[in-house]
């Protein structure tokens, strides 16, 4: 029975490797200090996701997308690379990554890195050659070094903001011990931006992706997509700019940029996937990445901010679709990220939309209504046309944590003068097993986790949920199964069904039905053949409200 067993997964792991793949795929997100620990030192590592391998195989995901993984000094959780060609030894060896590649892929389980084109580590060597070369330096050019105006140079070129909050320039001590030019960062001071208008920069980028490509990642995910290119006069960002015209997002020189990633990618016999995070509210400036000859797909972010209301969430999904349809690209769907409060915590909070500016420590939340609400919405994103992604820990309907302050690290929290909590809170590492921290994240129990989790976890462990039949891990499996199996959960076709002024309805197909009920009365469910799977137990014919359904009609 076992080999019968290896073999039929085996087979359909063959099949979903020769499809078209990435147009459907799910895709499931590792943030890799958090994922499994396989060393024993609290913080998690390569070793450790092998080690977990089957449980992303169970799960039924086609990829997974790894988070920076390379060496870096994690002054913004591995977003500031510091090497392109190095795993950072906390998480392991090059070698051992090429092993996790080639395994995972036994399993027909694709790779995803990502990338981050925008900017490097103030430890890159490129960085710190440009600091020791001087002004006017070839190695400063790579950057965007400028004199500071006022007396003596000491106001910074632009006014520009910080995505992370505060400035967006530093200025630098030269190597006589005077204070000299200032450096641009959109993100923190400690990564600088590369200069993109400078072709060493963009020759480099290209072997990156062709080092990692010639390896067996079978795609990458482009960071901050759209900030790459600014105007080189540095002009003030106006209320309204222009479209293209914004001086360092969305500049139209970008495609260029991404025309000769693609032909990167196009130029492997198996061509590889290119997934862009793109912020952007102007939908056509949004599809023009998603051009044949550009990006194959991009984060949807407007569908993960949404609140927990009918109107709200539909709109996204009809904007989404709509966005995407002129340039024939698949839409993606994602409830959560590193970024992003997890929605078990989200959909119980009385504002349960998403905005950065709106974080705040002690949010009250109802942790069982998020998780009623947690659970519908996996189930209708799901069942929508397109690529979906999964966060880790979304499938075990992990909250996000309230950590103390003394414990936190995301330099969200720091340059907003503590107001805003960061990220840490969705980054805590997974329970696997047992009763207590570390719960299995690693081989010893008395290893302390790089972020502590919180002490009643034990219900929420890989374990527990896996020998209850009405988890949510078994409610992710199942889903996940279903939208393999069938037919009508696959292509790009979807038709609404009107069922009522708080239900989002619409058939898959010929004969798959979703039926969404977000408001406060159970509503009736319309003719079917049999029920395939409902996020809460069903009420003589009726979806009771927070829930959703998928009927075979």
């Amino acid at each position: 029975m076992t080999a019968q067993l290896d073999g039929d997964r085996t087979a359909a792991s063959a099949q979903r490797l020769a499809e078209p793949w990435w147009r459907d795929a799910v895709i499931y997100q590792i943030y890799p200090r958090s994922f499994a620990d396989g060393d024993g030192d609290g913080t998690g590592d390569l070793a450790g996701v092998r080690g977990r391998l089957g449980h992303l195989a169970e799960l039924g995901v086609d990829a997974i997308w790894f988070t920076p993984w390379y060496a870096s000094p994690f002054a913004d959780g591995g977003y500031d690379v510091a090497d392109y060609r190095a795993i950072d030894p906390a998480f392991g060896t090059l070698g051992e990554a090429e092993q996790l590649i080639a395994e995972a892929r036994e399993l027909g389980i694709r790779t995803i890195v990502d990338v981050v084109p925008n900017h490097v580590s103030d430890r890159h060597a490129w960085f710190q050659a440009a600091l020791s070369a001087g002004p006017g330096s070839p190695e400063r050019e790579r950057f965007w070094f400028r004199p500071g105006g006022g007396p003596d140079g000491a106001e910074p070129p632009t006014d520009w903001i910080s995505s992370f909050a505060g400035g967006t320039w530093t200025r630098v001590v030269e190597a006589d011990g005077t204070r000299g030019e200032w450096y641009l960062h959109l993100f923190s001071p400690e990564q600088p931006d590369l200069n993109w208008d400078h072709p060493e920069v963009r020759r480099e980028h290209e072997d990156i992706l062709r080092f990692w490509f010639d390896r067996g990642v079978a795609g990458i995910r482009i960071d901050s997509a759209a900030f790459l290119v600014k105007d080189p006069a540095l002009p003030p960002l106006t209320a309204s700019p222009a479209p293209g015209q914004h001086p360092h997002m969305d500049r139209d020189e970008l495609h260029d940029i991404y025309r000769s990633w693609r032909e990167v990618a196009d130029s492997y016999a198996e061509p590889r996937v290119l997934v862009g995070e793109v912020w952007l509210d102007d939908p056509k400036r949004f599809a023009a990445y998603l051009r044949p000859d550009e990006m194959h797909s991009a984060f949807n972010f407007d569908f993960m901010t949404q609140p927990w209301d009918r109107d709200a969430m539909r709109g996204s999904i009809e904007r989404t679709l709509r966005e995407h349809a002129p340039v024939g690209a698949p839409a993606t769907w994602v409830l959560s990220n590193h970024d992003i409060t997890r929605p078990v915590t989200r959909y119980g909070r009385e504002d349960s939309g998403f905005a950065f500016a709106r974080k705040r420590f002690g949010t009250p939340v109802d942790l069982e209504l998020g998780t009623r609400r947690a659970r519908a919405a996996a189930l209708l994103v799901a069942a929508l046309p397109g690529a979906l992604y999964i966060y880790q820990g979304d499938e075990l309907g992990l909250p996000e944590v309230e950590l103390p302050v003394e414990v936190l690290q995301d330099p969200m929290h720091f340059r907003s003068d503590g107001v805003d909590p960061g990220r840490d809170g969705c980054r805590v590492p997974l329970p696997w097993s047992g009763d207590a921290p570390p719960y299995g994240f690693g081989p010893g129990e008395a290893a302390r986790t790089w972020l502590p989790q919180p002490a009643d976890w034990a219900p929420l462990t890989v374990a527990a949920q896996s020998a209850d039949p009405d988890s949510m891990l078994a409610l992710y499996r199942a889903a996940l199964r279903i939208r393999r199996e069938r037919a009508d959960l696959r292509g790009g076709e979807l038709h609404w069904l009107e069922l009522g002024d708080d239900v989002i309805a619409f058939v898959r197909g010929d004969g798959t039905l979703s039926v969404t009920n977000l408001g406060a009365r159970a509503v009736d469910l319309p003719a079917h053949h049999r029920i395939l799977l409902a996020s809460t137990p069903l009420e003589d014919s009726t979806l009771p409200p927070d829930s959703t359904a998928w009927l075979a009609l």
